[in-house]
């Protein structure tokens, strides 16, 4: 069986997200997005390892409010640096040497479905990297910098990227050893492996699987949560949680 570390990255500024909490660490349904994350991850036997990327000025409220967690599920938590790569490459220094591939999920999607996954990790394995991705179903207007449509795009062959992006271990090492040569913007971790050489393979996924970005985007995916047929249980995993992060146990 091909084994697969994580890395969860949560060490971003959280601009848009306008609230006193960060979006890793807002309740989604009685759990922070972060620790709904990584509960997907932490009881699949094929993953070895999983890494949260955390930024240095959290790490007190995350000691504070998380250690129990961190200690139950087995978490490395990793300071992250400056930008998303530099987080995503201070966890790659970490990964066991077990890993044949490795994961990188936003810590910010927690509507993820354990069927993905395996999806994902199955074509990885297959074929070196994958990510899921949704198909562009709207029309696609470009826009100049008044707002003024300039053309209307074909949406033939465009996808919109998703987590998890996995890929062998060796080939996303090598493209983050080059990455500071590539002249052009990079966004996600699958371009910067592309830059490399090595082809990518999409995974369709359905639009739920969404992006914590703005307070809106709790509401919605604590509705997908909640319309699942095979929801997760209310109760922790571990028996650590504090009763500020789960409630009051339920009376019998």
């Amino acid at each position: 069986m091909a084994k697969f570390a994580v890395i969860l990255p949560a060490a971003g500024k959280s601009a848009r997200f306008s609230d006193k909490e960060k979006k890793p660490f807002a309740n989604l349904d009685g759990r922070a997005v972060w620790l709904r994350s990584a509960e997907l991850f932490v009881t699949r036997d094929d993953v070895c390892q999983t890494l949260l990327v955390i930024s240095p000025e959290d790490q007190e409220l995350f000691e504070r409010r998380y250690r129990a967690n961190i200690v139950f599920m087995n978490v490395r938590v990793v300071l992250g640096g400056a930008e998303r790569f530099d987080s995503v490459a201070r966890a790659l220094e970490l990964v066991d040497a077990q890993a044949d591939f490795v994961a990188i999920h936003d810590a910010v999607r927690p509507c993820l479905a354990s069927d993905q996954i395996d999806a994902v990790f199955s074509a990885a394995a297959q074929h070196g990297a994958a990510l899921l991705a949704s198909p562009v179903n709207d029309t696609v207007k470009k826009a100049d910098n008044q707002k003024r449509v300039q053309s209307t795009m074909p949406r033939d062959g465009l996808w919109l990227a998703q987590t998890p992006q996995v890929f062998r271990r060796d080939w996303l090492l090598e493209a983050y050893a080059r990455r500071s040569q590539l002249p052009r913007p990079i966004t996600d971790d699958a371009q910067l492996v592309e830059a490399a050489g090595h082809p990518v393979q999409i995974v369709q996924a359905p639009a739920t699987n969404i992006k914590i970005t703005t307070r809106a985007d709790l509401i919605l995916a604590e509705a997908i949560l909640k319309a699942r047929p095979d929801p997760k249980p209310n109760r922790p995993i571990h028996p650590f949680a504090d009763e500020e992060m789960w409630g009051p146990k339920p009376k019998k």
